[in-house]
């Protein structure tokens, strides 16, 4: 397992070893003891599947608040998306900041989103299909996000999110200048 960490303390960019032969190829995408070092001691408790049949589909910029809140680990196993995590633990130095990435089905990176951050996604093809594992259940009454859109963020979506398929629900969500103080920092 290869490991990339960001200006931002929390995510971590995972690549798994792909072990190719004539069959195509074999890869542990999680093991526990080998991902501990980047991981923590983080425990898993459910798998998530998501399709989305168009480019430009944006899945907002979602998060659990405590005693709720999930980690995720997500990777690509069709197509490609752009992913964003951004920071809401208030009073970090880089609440409000964001890192984000690529992932695809073949360069077969990984994002690790821990607690306190939201999280978001634009798909680049279509048909595309991520799988992601939480560290807690999905809870509706603990689920919150920020708008996918906000200047104050300064996210860069790339060009096929000019005219994005997004739910009304997420485009309501309010702006990070109106979210309250749900992950303090430390």
């Amino acid at each position: 397992m290869q490991a990339a960490v960001f200006d931002i303390s929390g995510p971590v960019l995972l690549t798994p070893i792909r072990h190719r032969d004539v069959r195509g190829f074999f890869s542990e995408t999680y093991n526990e003891r080998d991902l501990r070092p980047f991981l923590g001691d983080t425990r898993f408790v459910q798998d998530n599947h998501l399709f989305s049949v168009k480019a430009g589909t944006i899945r907002a910029l979602h998060f659990q608040v405590p005693p709720k809140t999930q980690g995720k680990l997500i990777r690509v196993t069709r197509g490609s998306v752009f992913e964003v995590a951004v920071d809401l633990r208030r009073g970090s130095p880089s609440y409000g900041k964001h890192v984000s990435t690529v992932l695809t089905a073949d360069n077969w990176q990984q994002l690790w989103v821990p607690p306190g951050f939201a999280h978001g996604l634009c798909t680049l093809e279509p048909d595309t299909e991520v799988i992601y594992k939480v560290t807690d259940f999905y809870s509706p009454e603990h689920e919150r996000g920020i708008r996918w859109n906000d200047q104050a963020l300064a996210i860069a979506w790339p060009a096929v999110a000019a005219t994005p398929t997004v739910l009304d629900k997420d485009k309501a969500l309010p702006l990070l200048a109106d979210l309250p103080a749900y992950f303090p920092a430390g």
